[in-house]
């Protein structure tokens, strides 16, 4: 499953080399790593998502605290936190822009489907030009993912893609109902509450192994 982590760092050469030789030894592939200044002078904000089992999560967040380069780290959930990314999309269309299949878009037909495309999606229109369109969107990974399939199979051409990758934010206090609501909107099933009694203590290879067996290579 993907794990998102919101790590705040000192702001020094050589962090993101740290971080990501730290994801190295312990075999987790990073999904997508996002860097930049936060609210604290001299400290970066990163969002790092990974792929790794559901009860790896305590272990890596003791792992990254383990750095001494590590201000503070947090997971966050869909229910929690407010999740975003950015997207930059180039389409070929134009009116010299065609293709030899019968059902594919060409001439000015096809920037006028885009546009619609782009309207249904919350996308805009940052960049035209005579053989292509540029379409900035920022949301959920699966509304990206949908608007690319789309246009794949509206039978468009994409030239590029630029995507930032998961930017999280811990949402505001809300009442116990909204966080219900929350959870159950994003399809996630609220956490049982702990018996009573003591938890027993983990050894030390729990806290911060070195590393995680039976998880699937870097690809």
């Amino acid at each position: 499953m993907l794990h998102t982590f919101v790590a705040l760092v000192q702001d020094k050469p050589g962090v993101l080399t740290r971080v990501a030789s730290l994801f190295r030894r312990l075999s987790i592939n990073i999904v997508s790593l996002t860097v930049g200044e936060s609210e604290q002078p001299d400290t970066s904000r990163m969002t790092i998502v990974c792929e790794a089992p559901e009860t790896a999560a305590d272990r890596i967040r003791a792992s990254l605290y383990k750095l001494e380069i590590t201000v503070d780290i947090d997971e966050v959930g869909r229910s929690e936190a407010v999740i975003r990314e950015l997207c930059l999309i180039k389409v070929a269309a134009g009116p010299s822009v065609g293709d030899h299949r019968k059902d594919a878009p060409s001439g000015l037909h096809s920037r006028s489907h885009v546009f619609e495309l782009a309207n249904v999606f919350r996308a805009r229109v940052v960049d035209l030009a005579p053989e292509s369109i540029m379409l900035e969107m920022t949301g959920g990974t699966s509304k990206i993912e949908g608007l690319i399939q789309v246009l794949r199979e509206s039978g468009y051409t994409i030239l590029e893609v630029s995507r930032t990758g998961r930017m999280a934010m811990r949402r505001g206090k809300h009442t116990s109902r909204v966080l219900q609501a929350l959870g159950q909107a994003n399809g996630i099933a609220s956490k049982p509450k702990p018996g009573p009694g003591p938890k027993p203590k983990p050894t030390a290879a729990e806290i911060i192994p070195s590393e995680f067996p039976n998880l699937p290579d870097e690809d």
